[in-house]
């Protein structure tokens, strides 16, 4: 059947290196969920509109609803768990639960690495500039005060 073809990669995963095999037209969501167990990366729309399946890949954020696990070859990509394992998210995670940011926490993972890109800039944003920037992040609970907050307290902090 068309499709169901393998390609071989070679990626850095969470900063470890993982050569496999991927199915040709496998999304990267279904592979990071399906096969890898990363579940952390979660599927709203598949249509690349709410931000839950967002993924650093080479350090940029990347919607994997919208990206072929064959895509990733060569490049590096860091997921919501490798980031919380390496202790990179600490900062931003605290801050999100002290200010309840965080609430059912399904959109929190595309959220949370949108806000590591920005934050890892060295970027100095207006709080309208950090709502551009999680634009593409749907939340249902938050009203996203709370998440700007969040961000702009990490932000004037300097860390990440």
């Amino acid at each position: 059947m068309i499709g169901d073809e393998e390609i071989a990669i070679e990626t850095t995963l969470n900063g470890k290196p993982l050569k496999t095999r991927v199915r040709a037209r496998q999304h990267l969501a279904d592979f990071l969920r399906q096969e890898l167990e990363l579940t952390g990366t979660h599927l709203g729309c598949e249509h690349g509109i709410c931000g839950a399946c967002t993924v650093l890949i080479d350090g940029r954020t990347a919607r994997s609803c919208l990206t072929l696990a064959a895509q990733i070859s060569g490049h590096a990509v860091e997921t919501i768990e490798g980031l919380s394992d390496s202790g990179k998210l600490a900062e931003l995670q605290a801050e999100f639960i002290a200010r309840n940011a965080a609430q059912c926490g399904f959109c929190s993972s595309g959220l949370l690495l949108t806000a590591y890109e920005v934050v890892a800039s060295g970027a100095q944003l207006s709080r309208s500039e950090i709502r551009e920037v999680i634009s593409g992040n749907m939340c249902r609970c938050t009203g996203y005060h709370a998440i700007v907050d969040a961000i702009q307290a990490v932000m004037t902090k300097g860390r990440c």
